[in-house]
C-alpha cells in the first residue's frame, strides 16, 4: 500500500494522479500499469494514432469481454450448485448484457472519466457499458485473473448486483414475447423499418413488432437485438394493458384461421364416367348402322336411307324359337325341308 503511494506521488502530472486515485476508488486497489486503464476510457472517438495504428479501448473490449464472460461464468457456476446448463446461461446473460453494464458505468461513475467527443456521447448509451469491458480487459493485463474475478465478487456483485435476484428476473423480452406467441399460435414478425447511420459513425436500427400482421410497438437502438428487444418489451406491454390491441390481435387470429381452415364445398367426382361408349340415344344421331341386315341392306340397297330409327334393343328378342312352335310342328316342318332339298 505504501508503495502504491509513493508511486502515486511521484506521478509528473496532476491529471494522471487524479485518475489514480478515481481508479482505486471504483476497483479497490491502486491501478500498477496506469496505461492500459487510460486506454481503456478512451473511446474511438476520442483517441489518436500513432505511426499509423489506432490508440483506443476497443481492443481491450474485445479482451474483456471474453475475460468478464469467463469469470461470470466461474461465480454463477460456483453460486448455483445443481443447477442446469440453460439456467446458468441464462443468468450468466443477465449480468454480461449491454443494459446491465451501461446501468453500472453509471453507478461507478465511469461514464464520467470516458475520453470521447461530444457528440457521440450524446449518441451512443453504451458507451459505459463498452468502458466497463476494456476496464476489465486492462485488469486482467495488469494484475490476471484473479484480480478480476475478486474485482467482480466484491466490488461488483456484493455491492451492486444482487446475483439471487437477477437469477429470477426475466430480461429477454423478446424470448418472451415469441413464447407468449407460439402458446396462443399466434404470428409474430420483426419488421425493419430502417437502419442508418448517425454522424456516419454508430450505426442505429428502427424495428416494429408485428403481431398477427397488426402493427404494434416500435424500437429503436444501436443493434438489430437491442431495437427488437425495445419493441418486443413495449409491445408486452401494451398486450397487458391495452385489451383493445389484446383483442384485436385475436380477432385477426380468428380470421386468419377461418380462411385457412373454411371447407372445400366442391368435392371431386369420383364416379367411372363412360360417355365415351355410343349409347341408344347417340345412336340415333350418328351414322352407324349397328345390325347385319342393316349392312346388308346399305350394301344390296344403297338407294334406300340407311339413316333409320332403330326401336330400342330387347333382350325378349332373342329366342331360340320365335314361332313358340310345338314338337310335332317342329319334327314336320324338318322333314318337309328335308324332303325339299332332294327335289
Amino acid at each position: 500500500m505504501l508503495t502504491n503511494i509513493i508511486d502515486l506521488l511521484r506521478l509528473p502530472f496532476r491529471k494522471d494522479r487524479e485518475l489514480l486515485y478515481s481508479l482505486r476508488q471504483i476497483l479497490g486497489f491502486y491501478p500498477h500499469k496506469l496505461y492500459y486503464y487510460q486506454l481503456a476510457l478512451m473511446h474511438r472517438s476520442g483517441g489518436r494514432r500513432e505511426k499509423g495504428t489506432p490508440i483506443n479501448n476497443e481492443r481491450l473490449e474485445f479482451l474483456g469481454d471474453a475475460i468478464l464472460s469467463a469469470v461470470v461464468s466461474d461465480i454463477v457456476y460456483k453460486h448455483f450448485g445443481g443447477k442446469r446448463e440453460g439456467f446458468l446461461t441464462n443468468t450468466r446473460s443477465k449480468i454480461v448484457q449491454r443494459e446491465t453494464l451501461n446501468k453500472l458505468a453509471d453507478e461507478m461513475g465511469l461514464g464520467k472519466m470516458i475520453i470521447s467527443k461530444t457528440t457521440t456521447k450524446s449518441h451512443n448509451n453504451n458507451l459505459g457499458g463498452n468502458a466497463f469491458e476494456a476496464l476489465i480487459g486492462a485488469i486482467y493485463l495488469d494484475k490476471g485473473y484473479r484480480a478480476c474475478k475478486k474485482f467482480m465478487e466484491k466490488r461488483i456483485l456484493a455491492n451492486l448486483i444482487n446475483i439471487d435476484k437477477v437469477a429470477k428476473k426475466e430480461v429477454n423480452f423478446k424470448s418472451k414475447l415469441i413464447e407468449w406467441s407460439q402458446k396462443n399460435r399466434i404470428k409474430l414478425e420483426f419488421r425493419l423499418i430502417s437502419s442508418e447511420k448517425e454522424n456516419d459513425v454508430s450505426p442505429t436500427f428502427h424495428y416494429m413488432a408485428v403481431v398477427e400482421g397488426i402493427d404494434g410497438c416500435e424500437g429503436k437502438g444501436y443493434s438489430k437485438k437491442e431495437s427488437q428487444q425495445i419493441a418486443s418489451k413495449l409491445t408486452l406491454e401494451r398486450l397487458r394493458k391495452n385489451p383493445q390491441f389484446i383483442d384485436e390481435v385475436f380477432a385477426a387470429k380468428t380470421n386468419r384461421t377461418k380462411m385457412e381452415e373454411m371447407p372445400v364445398t366442391n368435392v371431386p367426382d369420383i364416379s367411372n364416367k363412360t360417355d365415351f361408349i355410343q349409347t341408344d340415344q347417340t345412336t340415333k344421331n350418328n351414322d352407324f348402322i349397328d345390325t347385319k341386315d342393316n349392312y346388308s341392306t346399305a350394301e344390296t340397297h344403297p338407294e334406300k336411307d340407311t339413316h333409320t330409327t332403330y326401336d330400342d334393343f330387347d333382350l325378349s328378342d332373342i329366342t331360340a324359337n320365335p314361332q313358340k312352335l310345338t314338337r310335332e310342328e317342329i319334327i314336320a316342318k324338318a322333314e318337309q325341308a328335308a324332303f325339299e332339298g332332294k327335289e
